[in-house]
């Protein structure tokens, strides 16, 4: 018996790196997974290898910012596996320029992925959960205490030069998850946030090409992390290296364990021991 079991999970970026590795540790302790992800092939490569392992998952492919999205997102999940337990707002990139270089889209891009997005999906969600809790209620069963993990950043805490969009986006992900620790808690629905660190996935990895760019929603974006700053931050780092997407995973799957039932409000930052 897994501690998720029965439960279901809505991971957002999930067919690629950090959100991959959430989507296949929920799913290792018996969650039923909704994995998302831009395109499809990433999506359905999740849901494979889930699968292999003997889980249970299904892919909503699609942005995260496109209107239709959150309905069709929570349907997914109360359609294949009738609810919705668990909620990981993981999705998102960064577009980094200093201020007077940074344009209105670059702004408006980052803060509707990282901070919108979350903010629409858990508006979605709120009528299904609702319900669920009412029909326990009538029913003289117990509420079971479902879970909200959005993901935010260092960059959110403590500021980035050259990522005014991103650290404003992630400063707003906290802010959201306060609010709704305390709206939610009516519903016995935890919501805390993680914030990451240098984790080592192929948007932070250094490129071997200084244009290396990958296309997002039509957009070529740079990704990559110059070796020298790279060498920077690790020194700057306790356990002196990037963490790896399954110890980024182990922290969400802190939040959604019954362990951390009383745990809400929180943010907890898994960078190996780095601080401000």
């Amino acid at each position: 018996m897994g501690k998720l079991d029965t439960k279901s999970a809505l991971v957002t970026g999930s067919g690629r790196g950090i959100g991959r590795e959430i989507a296949l540790k929920l799913a290792a302790d018996g969650a039923r997974v909704v994995v998302n992800d831009l395109d499809a092939e990433p999506a359905k490569d999740t849901v494979a290898a889930i699968e292999a392992a003997g889980g249970t998952a299904v892919a909503c492919v699609g942005s995260v910012t496109d209107d239709e999205f959150p309905g069709r997102f929570v349907q997914t999940a109360v359609d294949n596996f009738g609810g919705v337990d668990i909620i990981v707002n993981n999705a998102g990139f960064s577009w980094d320029s200093i201020i007077q270089k940074m344009t209105d889209e670059q702004w408006d891009v980052i803060l509707d992925v990282h901070l919108k997005a979350p903010f629409r999906i858990l508006r979605a969600a709120q009528p299904v959960i609702s319900a669920a809790v009412k029909q326990a209620k009538r029913a003289g069963e117990p509420v079971p205490c479902r879970k909200v993990v959005n993901i935010s950043s260092i960059a959110g805490l403590g500021g980035n030069a050259g990522q005014a969009n991103y650290a404003a986006a992630k400063a707003g992900v906290t802010g959201l998850t306060k609010a709704m620790a305390k709206e939610w808690g009516r519903y016995n629905v935890t919501v805390n946030t993680v914030a990451f660190g240098l984790i080592k996935t192929r948007l932070t990895e250094a490129p071997a090409d200084e244009r290396a760019t990958v296309n997002i929603g039509g957009r070529d974006i740079n990704i990559g992390v110059n070796p020298d700053v790279l060498a920077m931050m690790k020194q700057m780092i306790p356990l002196g290296r990037a963490g790896k997407p399954s110890e980024a995973a182990g922290a969400v799957y802190l939040l959604c364990i019954p362990e951390s039932d009383y745990v809400s409000g929180q943010t907890l930052v898994c960078g190996g021991g780095f601080m401000f």
